[in-house]
């Protein structure tokens, strides 16, 4: 049975970094909607200006504070992509009322070490997405709601409640202002002296809901427990597709990292929440439309094995940014998945390869890939041909290679293959290279070729010198049956 918690996480400044992000140059900003301020910055507060002041009155008493008008829509697309991102530490997720999301992270505390562990990580991601927020965890979820929205302060309660057994005493602090549904009736509390939700709770009932309303009851039954919450999970879409548009025109490629890091969060949640990992994924860099519209920049980048780790996937864009020349100044990146495959199971080895697992190998050839270009780094290509030159290619790292399986045969082959076949002297009817040669193993019979007049008829053999060198000769199936030596073993 999971843990009970979930979290509320609280974007207080969400109109104000749609239209301005947090990580840009600080000033006084405030974002105005029906011609109210409903979010201001941090400078504007300073300078006196408060939410619900209307917009002439911030030009009054902060001249130097720009003004800016509400987007909606910009919001909505906001508020998704951070949901999108969320899914990486649980699939359900929901949208409340307000600049809130809401996580239900009960069965992911032991995937991510536990409650505060996960409460970092999740702020991190904000951070790195963008945005400023306030992260409430309580077993219920109007009561994370309102340890959430508690505002910052030096004796401000602890916006975390783990225990049941204390979410009661968490809460009965807290002033009744807090709940929305309380807020028609604030006047009445205060004149009988009804300050924090201890002292509504403690009002007889029925004159309580006399006074007040039904919505304002069942949200503090909500909050501490008493009865049972809905939520409606957001619904994870089929195919994935997210678009960013740049602040300011970037005309450097690596500058695009902090846009192009927003979108790859959002494909981890979403590779996540489909237990899926991508192959090839392409980030557009898209240039000026209209008129004097230039075709978008593809970086399209294909994985030698399935990835869906944020670290891995950010080191790769970030190698092949950096070699990006731009042609023209970038106004909006888009991420889209080319190729996905099912996400695979742990391995299930006790122990680690001491020297390092092949995904580690496959990792590195990625790196190398993206930091020198695909066709610079190659790696060695199977054929389906039993001639030695002719089964032997060289192809780019991304190339998926298909192992062997264990019911086929593995055949004994030398580590070093001549270019070409050195003929062999014969002494004593035996082949002689440095010194003559002992037959210890073989004969291992070769027939091909005669499907493109390159036929072959050989018999091949492991030699060893006199010196211990062994090596890898054949005898030609021909009338003068020459020997000629074709590899070495180390």
């Amino acid at each position: 049975m999971k843990t009970p918690l979930l979290l509320t996480l609280y974007l207080p400044l969400l109109p104000l970094e749609t239209l301005r992000p947090s990580w840009s140059d600080a000033g006084s900003y405030v974002v105005v909607d029906g011609g109210k301020v409903v979010v201001a910055s941090t400078e504007a507060v300073d300078a006196g200006v408060r939410v619900g002041m209307r917009s002439g009155g911030v030009a009054t008493i902060s001249p130097g504070t720009i003004i800016l008008d509400r987007d909606i829509e910009k919001e909505s697309r906001a508020l998704d992509s951070i949901a999108m991102a969320m899914l990486q530490f649980t699939p359900e997720v929901a949208f409340t009322d307000d600049f809130s999301l809401l996580l239900d992270v009960g069965a992911s505390l032991a995937l991510f070490g536990g409650p505060l562990s996960l409460c970092r990580r999740v702020r991190d991601s904000i951070r790195r997405l963008g945005f400023t927020g306030r992260l409430g965890a309580a077993p219920t979820a109007e009561g994370a709601w309102l340890l959430a929205h508690v505002k910052s302060g030096r004796h401000s309660p602890r916006r975390r409640c783990l225990q049941s057994a204390t979410l009661a005493f968490r809460l009965d602090g807290l002033p009744c202002s807090l709940v929305p549904s309380a807020a028609p009736f604030l006047t009445w509390f205060d004149g009988i002296g009804a300050s924090t939700l201890s002292d509504v709770r403690k009002l007889p009932r029925t004159g309580l809901l006399r006074r007040t309303s039904k919505q304002l009851l069942h949200a503090l039954d909500r909050a501490y427990g008493d009865i049972e919450e809905m939520h409606r999970w957001i619904s994870v879409p089929a195919q994935f597709s997210a678009h960013i548009e740049t602040f300011d025109r970037i005309e450097h490629a690596e500058a695009l990292m902090h846009g192009a890091t927003t979108l790859i969060l959002q494909l981890i949640g979403w590779l996540a929440a489909r237990q899926l990992a991508v192959i090839t994924f392409k980030l557009q860099l898209e240039h000026e439309r209209g008129r004097s519209a230039v075709p978008p920049t593809p970086v399209e980048i294909t994985l030698a094995e399935p990835a869906w780790k944020e670290t891995h996937l950010l080191r790769l864009l970030k190698e092949r940014l950096a070699k990006t020349e731009l042609s023209a100044p970038v106004i909006g990146l888009r991420l889209e998945v080319v190729q996905l495959e099912p996400r695979r199971p742990l391995s299930d080895q006790l122990f680690p390869e001491p020297s390092g697992s092949p995904a580690d190998f496959t990792r590195l050839l990625e790196l190398l890939s993206a930091r020198l270009g695909p066709d610079n780094v190659l790696v060695p290509v199977p054929s389906p041909d039993h001639r030695p030159e002719q089964c032997n290619s060289w192809g780019p790292a991304t190339v998926k290679i298909t192992s062997t399986s264990e019911d086929e045969l593995v055949l004994d082959r030398p580590c070093f293959v001549l270019p070409k076949p050195i003929q062999l002297l014969t002494r004593d009817e035996r082949p002689f290279y440095l010194s003559p040669l002992r037959l210890i193993r073989g004969p291992e019979r070769l027939e091909a070729g005669w499907w493109d007049a390159q036929s072959v008829a050989r018999d091949y053999y492991v030699a060893q010198g006199t010196d211990a060198t062994c090596y890898w000769i054949y005898l030609e199936r021909t009338a003068d049956s020459r020997w000629f030596l074709h590899g070495l073993y180390a």
